[in-house]
Formats: C-alpha cells, sequence, structure tokens
C-alpha cells in the first residue's frame, strides 16, 4: 500500500483516518496461526514466558512470547502476518516515531564504536555492509574509527534512502536482504546484523544469506538482545529487549552459534558483558509511567486527548522524573555487577567464513 503524501500541519490527524479503517478491519487478520512446535528445533514442549501489549505505541493488540522447553529458543507465538507487521511497524521507527528512535540512536555513540571496536581486533575491513542498517547511525559513529572503510547499508525501510542523503553510507540498498544475495554476493569483506535478528521471520535464513554474501575468509558481526538476562524475569513485560509486538525471535548465544556454524561460519569471538546497556530499570520505568500515564495525541487513537488529560501527561511526567533519575543512578551503580552475574542484557559474537 503507497501512502498518500501528508501535509506537515498535522500529520498525526492526516493519519488518522487510515489507521482507524484499519482496526475497523478487525485484528484477526494481523495474527498468523499459533504454532504448537518451535521454530528453532521443532519441538513441542513450550510454555508461555509473557503476555503483553504494545507498551510503546499504545497500539491496540495482545501479544504473546513462547519459550521452547527444550532448546531455550523464545518467539512470538502467534506470530504477526505481514499485515500485522506493516500496521505496527508503521510510524515506529520511521514517520511519527522517526525523531524519537534519531535521538535514541545518536545518545549512544559510544556503544556503536564498541561494536565495531570487537571486529577491528581481528581485521581492518575494507567494504562494510550493515544489514539492518535503519538510519545508518552504526555507520556514522564506525566511519569515525575507520575512515579508510567504505560502509554500505541495507533496510526495509525507507532509513536506508536517508542514511545515503546524510552521507552517512556510500551505498543503500532496500528490500530483503535473502532475497538479495545474488546482487551482494563478492562485495564485502564484513557484514554486520545489529539488533536486527529478532526483528526477522527466520532468523536461520538470514544466517544462510550472510554465508552466500561473504567469501571465505569474511567476517559476520552480531549483536542481539540476550533471552537469558535475569532483568528478563524480574521486569516481566517492562524489560525493554522483549519489545513486542516488533521482536519475533530472541536466541540464547548456544542457539545462533550453532545455527552459524551450520551454514559455514566459525566463531572467532564472543561478548557477554560488553555490549550490556545500563538502563533495564530506568527503560522499565519509562515504559510503566507511559504505559500508565497515556495522554500522547496518536492516529491509533479515535480521537486527541482532552486538554486535561494532555495536562496530566505532562504533570506526572515532571512528577516521575526524580524517580527516573533514582532508577538512572541504580542502573549505573549496578552494571558492573550485572555484567558478571547474568545480568548483561545484550551479547555479541564474531564469525568468519570457512
Amino acid at each position: 500500500m503507497t501512502a498518500s503524501p501528508l501535509p506537515e500541519t498535522d500529520p498525526v490527524a492526516a493519519r488518522r483516518p487510515q489507521y482507524l479503517a484499519d482496526i475497523e478491519a478487525g485484528l484477526d487478520r494481523f495474527y498468523q496461526s499459533r504454532r504448537t512446535d518451535c521454530p528453532w528445533c521443532g519441538s513441542a514442549r513450550l510454555s508461555t514466558r509473557l503476555r503483553t501489549v504494545d507498551l510503546l505505541q499504545h497500539k491496540p493488540g495482545r501479544f504473546e512470547l513462547a519459550e521452547c522447553l527444550d532448546c531455550r529458543h523464545v518467539f512470538q507465538n502467534p506470530r504477526l502476518s505481514l499485515a500485522g507487521l506493516e500496521f505496527y511497524y508503521r510510524d515506529c521507527y520511521d514517520g511519527l516515531g522517526e525523531q524519537q528512535m534519531a535521538a535514541m540512536f545518536e545518545g549512544n555513540a559510544t556503544g556503536l564504536k564498541d561494536r565495531a571496536s570487537m571486529l577491528t581486533q581481528h581485521h581492518q575491513p575494507k567494504c562494510w555492509l550493515d544489514v539492518g542498517t535503519g538510519h545508518g547511525h552504526f555507520c556514522k559513529a564506525a566511519a569515525e574509527i575507520l575512515p579508510d572503510t567504505e560502509f554500505h547499508g541495507l533496510d526495509m525501510s525507507a532509513g536506508v534512502e536517508l542514511a545515503q542523503e546524510h552521507g552517512w553510507i556510500t551505498r543503500g540498498f532496500r528490500g530483503n536482504f535473502p532475497e538479495m544475495t545474488a546482487q551482494l554476493a563478492g562485495n564485502y569483506d564484513v557484514l554486520s546484523m545489529f539488533h536486527y535478528l529478532e526483528h526477522t521471520l527466520d532468523p536461520k535464513a538470514e544466517l544462510a544469506a550472510a554465508a552466500a554474501v561473504l567469501p571465505p575468509g569474511g567476517y559476520l558481526v552480531i549483536e542481539l538482545p540476550d533471552p537469558e538476562c535475569r532483568w528478563g524475569r524480574i521486569l516481566g513485560r517492562y524489560w525493554m529487549p522483549w519489545l513486542q509486538p516488533q521482536h519475533l525471535n530472541l536466541m540464547p548465544i548456544a542457539n545462533l552459534k550453532k545455527a552459524a556454524e551450520d551454514v559455514g561460519f566459525a566463531v572467532v569471538d564472543e561478548q557477554r558483558s560488553e555490549p550490556h546497556g545500563g538502563m533495564d530499570m530506568v527503560a522499565a520505568f519509562a515504559l510503566w509511567a507511559n504505559w500508565i500515564v497515556g495522554g500522547n495525541d496518536v492516529p491509533w487513537h479515535p480521537k486527541p486527548p482532552s486538554p486535561l488529560r494532555k495536562f496530566m501527561r505532562r504533570a506526572s511526567m515532571v512528577i516521575s522524573v526524580p524517580l527516573m533519575v533514582l532508577a538512572f543512578v541504580g542502573d549505573k551503580l549496578f552494571a558492573p555487577y550485572g555484567r558478571k552475574h547474568g545480568y548483561s542484557n545484550a551479547y555479541r559474537v564474531l564469525l568468519t567464513r570457512n
């Protein structure tokens, strides 16, 4: 579906008719059939890990994460259909959500550079393709420490085109990575997938595509949320990395390494503590406050909030600032201990193509 040009004066009002029509047509079409087996290993031994709603955007719908009791893979069940993926991603990373997401990535320049540093201990990259590049913030940050490396980006969204316009990548590709292997093969000595695989329908197919694109000796760097992180159970649905409904698959590190080895990669290095972002408590509090207070003017709600509701939201946010500060300080103080005792919320793996 191609969206009509939107007036700059009130983008929320301009989007409202389409959203309300989509909702009126029914939410059932946004879900596939419920699985009775694990999409990773095929086991029928499943349990419910989490039930939640869209805490970030407040779009309608309910979502469930299932966990395989054999391989510990965590996956959305029932999974979103293609129509559901379009509905829930719309205005999340682009459109109305673009500025919020850009601010989040730009505030983590040090973490983005750390991702590149994991590779440079083993290899000096010549041409690097960042798969799932979004708006190209990683490439922008990495270029500061790798000025002789040419960065390209690939993404399903229009963000990759903006990244090329900004000059953060030399070349951008828009499309589905596994469908583009013939076009991309042989052009890169490094691929990266940073917080990308958890968004994909079939992570194993993405790994196979990476093996098809890279030459022998090429490198693949992956960073993912760690579903084995203890914060995931303590904070429940308010643990940000669960991020429903965008995250479809969350893989323990052992599963990822085995799947990569099965398609021709060897593990060079892994990091369990270094990728940890000390933000679990503050992000959980922000999600909770955002959900409880509400009051944003969004096009998937029938009408704008009343002036009283807007005032209540502003007042509540002001009141919550001291608690946010406490949560922030708590994250920073706890992070050194947490990294060593199973509280790291992400992991990285460096692989080379055999």
